[in-house]
């Protein structure tokens, strides 16, 4: 995220009206003014305040949420279980070995498309890319878990002492950072991260700030996901 300093709110307000000292600042305030004129700009103005807020941050939002939410209901194919689990390996625990999904389209681009004299040997250089494509994959996904690991093993211990004090349950966070076990809860996990703001290595911009996505679901339907999302 860049620096407030970095940030022009100048093409925003002069968009809405607003004199440069309105407030709630775009620049010093962006989630309170996003709160407030959410849909009241365009995407492309929208898009500028990804430059002083975090996907994370941007949660506190309801109309962002509501928009994520949809999009995963969506059905997007990064959200498919295949490619879900070859993105964010860290957050699947099942056990089939990773990379079938991988080797089984290199050994088929072998059979289709590859140019041989027979097909006897164009079968045989499919089965053993497919290996070799496996195995790559799962050592990518091992990399990944010990890396994964190893920042688990160092995140500080919490202090005894904050256990006695009662606080609000904050649902974000108490979003899993340890890996689901089976698939329903993997790809419930994965669309929890992404509404949360905690998922790595996907476009926010693409749905925070696209009104397509506001549809037509409404705040009590809304609420009802969030919570059954706690209740989990």
């Amino acid at each position: 995220m860049s620096a407030a300093g970095e940030f022009d709110p100048t093409p925003i307000l002069r968009y809405l009206g607003f004199p440069e000292t309105y407030e709630p600042s775009p620049r010093t305030a962006p989630l309170e003014f996003l709160h407030r004129h959410i849909r009241e700009l365009p995407p492309h103005l929208l898009k500028l305040f990804s430059a002083n807020t975090t996907p994370k941050q941007r949660t506190a939002i309801p109309a962002i949420r509501n928009r994520r939410l949809k999009y995963t209901q969506s059905n997007p194919p990064e959200f498919s279980l295949a490619n879900a689990k070859s993105t964010w390996a860290t957050l699947w625990e099942g056990r089939e070995r990773p990379g079938k999904v991988q080797a089984q389209e290199e050994k088929e681009w072998a059979e289709k498309e590859f140019l041989g004299d027979g097909k006897q040997q164009v079968g045989k250089l499919g089965s053993l890319l497919g290996d070799y494509e496996e195995e790559r994959e799962s050592e990518r996904v091992r990399a990944i878990r010990r890396q994964r690991a190893e920042y688990i093993e160092s995140l500080p211990e919490e202090d005894e002492e904050s256990d006695d004090e009662e606080e609000k349950p904050d649902p974000v966070s108490e979003i899993s950072i340890l890996p689901a076990e089976t698939e329903e809860g993997f790809l419930r996990l994965v669309k929890e991260r992404f509404i949360y703001g905690f998922l790595e290595s996907i476009d926010y911009d693409k749905v925070d700030w696209d009104e397509r996505w506001d549809g037509d679901l409404d705040r009590e339907a809304e609420e009802r996901w969030f919570d059954d999302e706690e209740e989990n």
